[in-house]
């Protein structure tokens, strides 16, 4: 954990001089994953993800108000338009991975924008090559976290830079509330419990104008810091040529599914005059946890980007199975070693 955070500070520092956008998770993010290609054992513990991410959920929620109902009636159309969206995406980039040599069952799951831990597990429940499966949904959310902020950046200017608008912490009490609500949220259930039941909390208190959490510009550095440093750290053990291999291939399925999910975000821009940044980040192929800090890094309307990312993961997680059953009972022979 020492080596990751001292690795991924040097990162931040080196990006924070540079001028580039997200410095403090940009940074840290490619100097472990850097780091971690080379051979050097680093790792940030879950726990401690975890508690960071929680933070990240506060914030998130503390954007809801109760003007926010005002803006849910035009969500519907969003909604419908994520969903065609997904399913395009989806079925672009795993034709590319079947061309690539992966059997059906690990295309289709690795190609799925989200929801990684469950693709992962119900693709190899399957039948499907997990390893293939967690490197290709890890590398999808890396791959657009470096993606998508120097657009913002070359299309907004500096705009696009900022941390964060707030100078004082304001409301710090709620952090309080994480070592109740990480617990709450496993026992719950709920998909990603760490992210989701602290900002569920501060959407509460948040909207019925109780307390929204403010972080100053060094908290969200410190947050973005541990959260990049946890991402790039997760290739540990990984040669630099299955690394390249990889990186090429997640690259260009990336890419496609960032192609076509851009001309959905284009039609919500144009029905429902959303921003093309909103709505290009709320349909982005990210984890909900990695476009949520985006989102609020950036200043990017993170209530918006949430609850799309939410709807999807969700989705992901209902047909899924049903989808996997189909695979399995189209291409019998997917479970074949040869085709792996």
């Amino acid at each position: 954990m020492a080596k990751s955070l001292a690795i991924g500070a040097v990162g931040g520092a080196l990006f924070e001089l540079s001028g580039l956008p997200l410095a403090w998770m940009l940074g840290p993010m490619i100097a472990n994953l850097l780091a971690s290609s080379r051979g050097v054992d680093v790792a940030v513990p879950e726990p401690l993800r975890n508690v960071f991410l929680a933070v990240m959920g506060l914030v998130l929620g503390s954007q809801v108000t109760p003007q926010l109902a005002q803006r849910v009636l035009d969500w519907p159309l969003s909604a419908g338009l994520l969903l065609i969206g997904v399913a395009a995406s989806t079925a672009v980039a795993a034709a590319w991975y079947r061309r690539c040599g992966f059997d059906p069952v690990s295309a289709w799951f690795g190609a799925s924008p989200g929801a990684m831990t469950a693709m992962i597990m119900l693709g190899d429940k399957c039948g499907g090559d997990a390893q293939r499966i967690a490197v290709a949904q890890s590398l999808r959310i890396i791959l657009v976290i470096l993606f998508l902020p120097p657009l913002f950046w070359a299309f907004e200017g500096d705009a696009g830079a900022a941390t964060s608008e707030h100078a004082t912490l304001a409301h710090g009490w709620m952090l309080l509330t994480i070592p109740l609500l990480l617990p709450l949220g496993r026992w719950l259930r709920l998909p990603s419990a760490a992210l989701l039941a602290p900002l569920i909390a501060a959407a509460l208190l948040s909207g019925f104008d109780i307390a929204s959490l403010t972080l100053p510009d060094w908290g969200m550095n410190l947050m973005l810091w541990v959260l990049g440093s946890a991402i790039g750290s997760r290739f540990k053990g990984m040669t630099r040529r299955l690394l390249g291999r990889y990186l090429w291939q997640s690259g260009v399925a990336t890419l496609l599914a960032l192609v076509v999910l851009a001309l959905f975000a284009e039609m919500i821009h144009q029905l429902l005059g959303v921003g093309r940044d909103v709505a290009l980040l709320a349909l982005a192929p990210g984890g909900i946890g990695e476009m949520a800090i985006l989102a609020v890094a950036l200043d990017i309307d993170p209530v918006f980007v949430a609850f799309h990312h939410l709807l999807r993961m969700v989705t992901l997680m209902i047909v899924a199975p049903f989808w996997a059953r189909w695979l399995l009972r189209r291409q019998p022979s997917s479970l074949s070693s040869n085709d792996k």
